[in-house]
Parts: C-alpha cells; sequence; structure tokens
C-alpha cells in the first residue's frame, strides 16, 4: 500500500481515528435509513471533480465490510476509475468485461484484505461509457450484483461533468452526494441535486468532505 493510498483509505490504516469514526457516523445513518426501506444499491457520486467521492466509497464500504456484511464495490467510473489503485488490483478485467462479454461476475469480483469486501473495478475503458452504463445489459449485471453481496457501492464520475451519473442514479435504491467543503461551489451542488431528481433517483443525503475535526470530542476515547 503506497503513502498516497494509505491516506485516504483511513478506515484501515487508523482504524481509531476520528475520520474513521466518521465514516463508521455514516455508515449508521444510512443503516437507520434502511430500517423501513430497501436500500441494497448505493451509488456515490460528487457535484463536480476532486471532491472525494472515490474516498468516500472505499472508506464506507470497509466500515460496512466491518459489520460481517458482504460488501462489493463497484467502479463504474469509466473515464477516471481508482477504486482497483486504492484496493492494490490489476484493472486488466472488470465491469467493461461483465457488461460486452458472457462472463461470470465472480471472475471480476476481487478480494481485498478487508474480510468481506469485493472489488469490481471498471475493466478496460470504453468509448462510450454513458451508452454502456445505461444499457439492458448493465441493468442485468446489476441484478447479478445485487446477488452478490448485502450491499453493493458503486462509484461514479461527477454529476455535472458528464451524463454517467444520472444514467446509473435511476437505478439504484438510494444515491449519496458528496461534497467538498470550501471547494464545491454551491451552484453546482444544486445542479447536481436537480439532475437526479430529473431522473426520480432518491437522494439519501450529502456527504460533507474536508470538515476540520475539533480533536477534543475525541479525546476521551483516544
Amino acid at each position: 500500500m503506497t503513502v498516497d493510498t494509505a491516506s485516504r483509505l483511513v478506515t484501515v490504516t487508523q482504524p481509531r481515528s476520528p475520520v474513521s469514526e466518521a465514516y463508521r457516523q455514516l455508515r449508521t445513518n444510512i443503516q437507520f435509513y434502511s430500517l423501513d426501506r430497501s436500500l441494497q444499491t448505493v451509488l456515490i457520486t460528487s457535484a463536480s471533480p476532486n471532491d472525494g467521492k472515490s474516498t468516500t466509497l472505499a472508506n464506507l464500504a470497509v466500515t460496512f465490510a466491518e459489520t460481517g456484511r458482504e460488501v462489493l464495490a463497484v467502479d463504474c467510473d469509466l473515464r477516471r476509475p481508482s477504486l482497483h489503485t486504492l484496493f492494490g488490483l490489476s484493472n486488466e478485467v472488470g465491469l467493461t468485461t461483465l457488461i460486452r462479454e458472457e462472463r461470470s461476475a465472480s471472475d471480476v469480483a476481487f478480494s481485498t484484505d478487508v474480510a468481506h469486501l469485493r472489488v469490481v473495478p471498471s475493466g478496460p475503458l470504453p468509448p462510450n461509457p454513458a451508452e454502456l452504463l445505461g444499457s439492458q445489459r448493465m441493468e442485468r449485471v446489476i441484478d447479478t450484483l445485487r446477488g452478490m453481496a448485502d450491499i453493493v457501492v458503486f462509484d461514479s464520475p461527477p454529476m455535472i461533468a458528464v451524463t454517467d451519473a444520472a444514467v446509473l442514479g435511476a437505478k439504484m435504491d438510494g444515491v449519496l452526494l458528496v461534497v467538498s467543503m470550501g471547494k464545491t461551489k454551491r451552484d453546482h451542488v444544486n445542479r447536481a441535486k436537480g439532475l437526479l431528481e430529473k431522473v426520480n433517483a432518491k437522494v439519501l443525503g450529502v456527504v460533507l468532505n474536508n470538515v476540520k475535526f475539533d480533536g477534543s470530542l475525541y479525546r476521551y476515547y483516544g
């Protein structure tokens, strides 16, 4: 694991840190939301680039796996994939392989160093990401992945950059929108929210990244 990866996958490298606890709180909030409704597939997207959506997804997936639930993290960012890098996996085969070829989903769902967590990398990048993600074949792939885990979290490109996330959002049980404090523009957030509403996506809430923690609140638990 590289230094950069270690700093981003904090729930693995620093499980008792305040940041890790914040990811667990996010997991708990999602679990409470799902008490009265099905919430097996969740899309993690962002309003604009570099808001931290992939890092959020990876750490959230780890916290779900910590509870003993079977978790799949699927990289649907077919433009700038990063989950394979975060978890130290090959990207030679993955989601695009599954969509375009008659392959078993288990062939592209790779185990990680985290128990109960598997990752489906993006696979080779296609020339037509939005069309591929919006295809009927993709809908069948999602159904297949549902049957492989208790919860499946999907990464996607930013909302206002391309249409990929909106296409996927309509197929999910819920969507989390990641924004970066002091960086993401308000109008970008409003546009992203509007795009999700247009496709009737179920927005679970907003994850605010890069918030400064008050260390005194966690000193008792150190």
